[in-house]
């Protein structure tokens, strides 16, 4: 028999778990289905984990709404969510004089938009902010409301946070087709068919595709390859703000940014490719981000280079977000580019009122906005600290150095709401692989506890999806 639902949202990255936390506020039973093992497996865990002010995107645009708006609401967000999130401030920078106007325009459209306090700084004053900062700059746009968040802990508290609130997630259930059938939208997934009232097609880069097994086609989505470089923590420091060039037809330019873990991130770069798997890194591509960043900022710490990586960002033909009821009861949340992370709470609001609307559908009285994340033994006081392991000595026992991670917070985070069944899954709840070494010292510890933990034999712990397991056998 079909497992059937109100609601019906593809796809588990950023936009999509917004989608399904703001839904769930609502008397509906409420599905997400999505092709990955877990949530966070696209877009949204590889990007520039900015949070954009939106004086970027063209003035009346839903890319500056969504923008401005959910820049707005990511204090309230990060709070309810217990997510990473710091507004550090970003610069703008003007190498040319000549460029000056186009500096000046990008204010201007800012304050249209409405992004606060925004100003123009001189080379000096820039450089007294930031003291890193290159020979090469002239001027540069000031923008204090600009922030850094954690991308993959902001997509888990939605998915965990409308888990909690009643939505069921249905992972490696990729939908292969869809069809229209006694007023229910039936799609035909990759562990049986689901039938629901409504569909939200979040769907990233296959947003089209997955449009187009429903209704006519109506828009292409072009992946766009960006890649990075990612510094150790003790590059950390070397801005303090994130330092944008200025934007071309192709994006931002190469940034250069603290994390809110303490890391420095290069990049990206802005490749349109076809196929929409292709996640790997070029020596060209890398040479390109440490050549550009070099621009904005001197010594960049080439050397303490941990790990590059590379992600797809969906840009659409039409050049806007696609938010939309494009039947009666299918929605498409489509090119959900850059400022995609910024603008996912407000997308969530926004798409859930228009569900909500056309299944009239009514607020519960019990929804419950707080999530709380894995406990973070390093940021804890001493007292703290010694006081959790008096309670669970599995905290006293570091699995992975860098980042000075226990296997109590390893076990947390495989148990939870939604919890982690491989090792990028405990890497993202956690940080577990994350530091200097990039998991070559903490991996196999982490694949026992998971075998343990999840009553697996090895030979079936994954590093993420299908395909990817590690251990085939015995040796001797």
């Amino acid at each position: 028999m079909k497992e059937r639902f109100d609601v019906a949202v593809i796809g588990a990255g950023v936009t999509g778990c917004a989608i399904a936390r703001e839904l769930a506020r609502y008397e509906a039973k409420i599905c997400v289905l999505e092709k990955g093992e877990d949530v966070c497996t696209g877009t949204s865990k590889a990007n520039s984990a900015i949070v954009h002010g939106g004086f970027d995107a063209e003035t009346g645009s839903l890319k500056a709404k969504m923008n401005v708006r959910g820049n707005a609401m990511m204090t309230q967000i990060s709070e309810e969510l217990d997510v990473p999130f710091k507004r550090n401030g970003a610069f703008v920078l003007c190498f040319d004089e000549n460029d000056l106007p186009a500096l000046h325009e990008l204010y201007e459209r800012g304050v249209r938009n409405g992004v606060q306090d925004l100003r123009i700084l001189t080379f000096e004053e820039a450089k007294a902010m930031e003291p890193n900062l290159s020979e090469n700059v002239c001027a540069a746009l000031y923008c204090p409301s600009s922030g850094i968040v954690c991308p993959f802990e902001l997509t888990l508290g939605f998915a965990e946070n409308a888990a909690d609130n009643g939505a069921a997630f249905r992972f490696e259930s990729g939908v292969k087709a869809i069809r229209r059938e006694d007023g229910y939208y039936v799609l035909e997934t990759e562990q049986g068919e689901v039938e629901a009232r409504a569909v939200v097609n979040a769907a990233g880069v296959y947003a089209d595709a997955v449009h187009d097994m429903a209704l006519p086609h109506a828009f292409s989505i072009q992946p766009r390859s960006g890649e990075y470089c990612l510094c150790d923590k003790t590059a950390g420091n070397l801005v303090s703000k994130t330092i944008f060039q200025m934007p071309s037809k192709l994006g931002k330019g190469i940034l250069v940014t603290p994390t809110v873990h303490g890391n420095l991130l290069l990049g990206p770069t802005a490749s349109d490719i076809e196929d929409k798997e292709f996640t790997a890194t070029t020596r060209e591509g890398l040479d390109f981000v440490l050549e550009k960043a070099a621009l904005s900022v001197n010594n960049i710490p080439a050397r303490q280079i941990i790990t590059s990586f590379s992600g797809l960002r969906a840009h659409d033909d039409r050049g806007d977000f696609i938010l939309q009821e494009s039947a009666p009861g299918f929605f498409d949340a489509a090119g959900i580019e850059s400022p995609g992370l910024t603008s996912a709470p407000a997308i969530g609001v926004y798409m859930a009122e228009m569900v909500a609307s056309s299944l009239a559908l009514e607020k519960k009285a019990d929804f419950n906005p707080i999530r709380h994340g894995v406990t973070k033994l390093n940021e804890l006081s001493v007292e703290e600290r010694a006081e959790k392991i008096r309670e669970n000595p599995l905290y006293g026992n570091i699995i992975c150095r860098c980042e000075t991670i226990s296997e109590g917070e390893i076990v947390e985070a495989i148990h939870r709401t939604l919890g982690a069944r491989t090792l990028d899954g405990v890497k993202r709840r956690t940080r577990a692989g994350m530091g200097r070494c990039q998991a070559g010292f903490c991996s196999p510890r982490v694949m026992d506890i998971l075998a343990r933990e999840l009553n697996l034999p090895l030979t079936e712990i994954r590093k993420n999806g299908k395909g990817s397991e590690i251990v085939f056998g015995k040796t001797k």
